[in-house]
């Protein structure tokens, strides 16, 4: 087990056929375990009995954002080096967390990202294209390439959350993660990609993600912080331009 010291942060949200084993997996990485329950209306907070984590009930649904900022707020009242999250329907394996904590020794002050894009076969169409969308128009707006700006397995460093001002609504529950990237760039704190598989099992809830409905939120909340900047042609230069002129002159 990695020895630095850090939480793991699961949202949860009708999970009750594998939030157990993803929670006993993620105790065998992490002794620091908040799971945050959104609401949930089916079994998932029975199946957290006599674990050794702390759990956070809302009492109706919020969305994830506002499950993902009541964990970090938890997880920050105790010392952290930094905050890991990772989704409750098994899409994400805990065994992988040594694989962003050991990128973090070279990009210390950076969101690691467990990117899943690379595994083209394994994502659904759908969901790979709306992510390929995404990643984009949240590339334009930080201004520097981005491979996965849609998984929710990352690490995240504490000192992110400096003064980081961001909407929790439940019309942000998808927003949230990509606005994060794009905050964050503004103060000089960037993301670094470590891929990882996509485990997208044949037996899955339906996912929370809606790909128009959230993509276009996305887009929107994007366009408002282009706007504010001008359009940022920098931004689209450093994340877009540069990168295909390069990869055509290799």
């Amino acid at each position: 087990m990695n020895q630095e010291n850090f939480t793991v942060v699961i949202p949860a949200y009708n999970e009750e056929k594998t939030i157990r084993d993803i929670v006993e997996r993620t105790l065998k990485q992490c002794k620091k375990v908040i799971v945050v329950d959104d609401g949930s209306s089916d079994g998932t907070i029975a199946e957290l009995v006599n674990l050794p984590i702390d759990i956070i009930k809302h009492k109706t649904n919020q969305g994830k954002a506002a499950s993902l900022w009541d964990g970090f707020q938890f997880a920050l009242k105790n010392k952290n080096d930094f905050i890991i999250t990772l989704d409750g329907d098994a899409q994400h394996a805990p065994e992988d967390i040594n694989l962003l904590i050991n990128d973090r020794v070279t990009y210390k002050n950076h969101i690691i990202i467990g990117a899943r894009l690379a595994d083209k076969e394994s994502i659904p169409a759908k969901r790979y294209y709306a992510n390929k969308i995404a990643n984009f128009w949240i590339a334009w707006a930080s201004g520097y390439p981005i491979s996965d700006s849609q998984s929710g397995f990352r690490l995240y460093p504490v000192n992110l959350f400096d003064n980081l001002k961001i909407s929790t609504s439940k019309n942000s529950s998808f927003v949230f993660e990509s606005e994060v990237i794009i905050k964050a760039a503004k103060v000089d704190i960037y993301s670094h990609a470590v891929t990882i598989p996509a485990i997208y099992r044949d037996d899955a809830r339906p996912s929370h993600f809606q790909g128009v409905r959230d993509i276009t939120l996305i887009t929107l909340m994007v366009g408002r912080s282009l706007i504010s900047r001008g359009m940022y042609p920098q931004g689209l230069y450093r994340a877009v331009i540069k990168p295909m002129v390069l990869n055509i002159f290799k």
